[in-house]
């Protein structure tokens, strides 16, 4: 099979690997669509997690052709979506429902082979029945489950007023997710004039390309889903007094960021992160297969297996109209 592969930091060359055969508990998955994330490249970029080589991708579907002697929910030619991270079950964190904190951590194209190739083997336990949803929507289910854990670890009330801090493909999913739970009024913020513009299909009330443009001390719940130095120091400014700060994008691991406690202690304000996710991607499914949560329009580019570097560089690019970037490795 081909498969992207991760040498070290900024090279990565496509390469020509055995066909895996599936452990006792696993499937051996065709890939139909894989996303590329921002996690891919901080790894790509040496800035996050992942040993090399490794084999990226942890947002795919695709078509069981193979299972393990144990396997007993699915068969070949069942259609899947993964749900990345692997825990052990058996640690003092696992046991006490931190699941994404397990001291025997694994992550499908972060520590195991990923997406990013023709086929990948996948723990039944980390496999999900997509049903009818098409690949490219089935290979959102994994960024949706963290959107819903990091939207149930800020716990936003009825009637809130929230800003959301970027309109990628994250921030949409965060929006939509906002509004099924009841938001007032969402605002969001994206010096990207095309993806602020895009933000308002998924029901933005307001979208604003500066920062400079936003009122401070207003809303109930600010979230970032950029991850961006910058951008961070200043959330906080927006949250009103006593309200709720969500740092849910990725930032580059190793570089500090200024903050005064002294804005944190006055304002009375609760800053959260969130990490991954714990036990969302049946939920993610159950709202994606309702319609509850829409992905139309946010695949704005879809390329093969060998255009993976494009890829990562359309996005860095933050051209107009970029949006997520699915590899289809078997096309």
């Amino acid at each position: 099979m081909k498969s992207v592969q991760i040498l070290q930091s900024n090279h990565c060359d496509i390469v020509d690997l055995p066909l895996p055969q599936p452990g006792e508990d696993e499937l051996l998955i065709q890939v139909m669509a894989s996303g590329i994330c921002g996690t891919d490249i901080h790894i790509f970029r040496g800035e996050y997690l992942g040993d090399y080589p490794v084999i990226p991708g942890h947002e795919f579907s695709g078509v069981v052709k193979a299972v393990g002697c144990n396997v007993k929910r699915f068969k070949p030619g069942d259609r899947v979506a993964v749900e990345p991270n692997i825990s052990c079950d058996n640690c003092i964190n696992c046991l006490n429902n931190r699941q994404n904190f397990c001291l025997n951590w694994q992550a499908v194209g972060v520590t195991r082979p990923g997406g990013m190739a023709q086929y990948v083997l996948a723990p039944e336990k980390a496999s999900f029945d997509i049903g009818s949803l098409p690949f490219e929507q089935g290979a959102f289910m994994e960024p949706l489950s963290c959107v819903l854990h990091g939207m149930e670890r800020l716990g936003a009330e009825l009637a809130d007023h929230i800003l959301i801090l970027g309109a990628g493909p994250i921030g949409c999913l965060l929006l939509q997710v906002a509004r099924n739970q009841g938001a007032a009024e969402i605002t969001i913020a994206d010096k990207n004039r095309s993806r602020a513009e895009a933000a308002q299909a998924y029901g933005a009330d307001r979208i604003v390309f500066s920062l400079d443009d936003l009122p401070g001390d207003y809303f109930d719940a600010v979230i970032d889903a950029t991850g961006a130095i910058a951008v961070l120091e200043r959330s906080l400014d927006f949250v009103r007094p006593g309200g709720k700060a969500l740092w849910f994008g990725v930032p580059p691991a190793g570089q500090p960021m200024r903050l005064e406690p002294f804005k944190v202690f006055r304002k009375g304000l609760t800053v959260l992160s969130s990490f991954t996710s714990v036990r969302n991607s049946f939920q993610a499914l159950e709202l994606l297969k309702a319609g509850r949560v829409s992905t139309a329009g946010l695949v704005s580019h879809q390329l093969p297996l060998e255009a993976f570097r494009q890829g990562i560089e359309l996005i860095e690019r933050g051209e107009a109209g970029v949006m997520k970037v699915m590899i289809k490795p078997n096309e």
